[in-house]
């Protein structure tokens, strides 16, 4: 299903935007080295119960999980990417955390994430992935325009991808998004321009470049939802939501200031 949002709806959208922004924004500050993902898991509840909204993760159960999810949000550490079940586990200085939030508030959903790395210690190689992640997803951003095809968001995403060296996972990536969190189309962070589905007004989009330093292949966790690296090696991702307007993209999950 491929839904075109009405105004009233992208006012909504607009909304919820802001609330998964100024989630990720308050989580990032709050946490810490000794912070333990159980308590990302139930600041993030308490927010989102507070402004009247839903996780879109509790009871989440795709097919390729093992579902229901039955958390708030998504925590991966160090070599896991996506889909990170929150457990009990304290954070230490150096580690790279990735926070995955998709909410919805009034009928619409809106889905970003961040990667960064906790405490003080910094590893040159962890900036640069996830600063490559953040440039994919601001080129998939740029190509994001009234008839522009999915191919088009997908190449600009993998351009930069492929050009800092990381080899591109084809499994999971963007997708529609609107009344629920995953719909129709799939935008695959790597692709061809001029093919796919053509971009409309109205249409949202979350967009969601992911890598994995020296493999594109995928793992699972006993707990049958957290992916990781197959070969063991730190992963970073970045993900917004946006809306196709008349004059190209507009990013609804900015965090606050920004």
């Amino acid at each position: 299903m491929i839904e075109i949002l009405t105004p009233a709806q992208l006012d909504r959208a607009r909304d919820t935007g802001h609330l998964v922004g100024t989630i990720l924004h308050t989580l990032r500050a709050r946490t810490g080295v000794g912070t333990n993902l159980l308590e990302i898991d139930r600041w993030a509840k308490e927010m989102i119960l507070e402004a009247g909204a839903d996780s879109c993760y509790v009871d989440y159960a795709p097919s390729f999980g093992r579902g229901p999810f039955g958390h708030h949000i998504c925590t991966a550490v160090n070599d896991a990417v996506l889909h990170g079940k929150p457990h009990d586990r304290r954070l230490a200085d150096g580690d790279l955390l990735t926070l995955d939030l998709a909410v919805s508030l009034r009928g619409v959903a809106a889905d970003a994430a961040i990667s960064f790395v906790v405490g003080g210690e910094r590893d040159a190689e962890d900036e640069r992935m996830i600063s490559t992640t953040e440039r994919a997803l601001a080129a998939g951003i740029a190509a994001a325009e009234p008839g522009a095809r999915i191919g088009d968001l997908s190449h600009a995403i993998g351009s930069v991808l492929a050009e800092a060296g990381y080899p591109i996972n084809l499994e999971f990536g963007g997708h529609g998004i609107g009344s629920t969190m995953h719909q129709d189309p799939h935008i695959a962070n790597s692709g061809r321009p001029g093919r796919g589905y053509r971009l409309r007004p109205g249409l949202l989009l979350a967009l969601e470049p992911w890598v994995m330093d020296g493999t594109d292949r995928l793992v699972t966790d006993a707990d049958g939802w957290t992916l990781r690296s197959a070969n063991g090696a730190r992963t970073a991702h970045s993900e917004h939501t946006i809306v196709i307007t008349a004059d190209g993209a507009e990013i609804l999950t900015l965090t606050p200031g920004r």
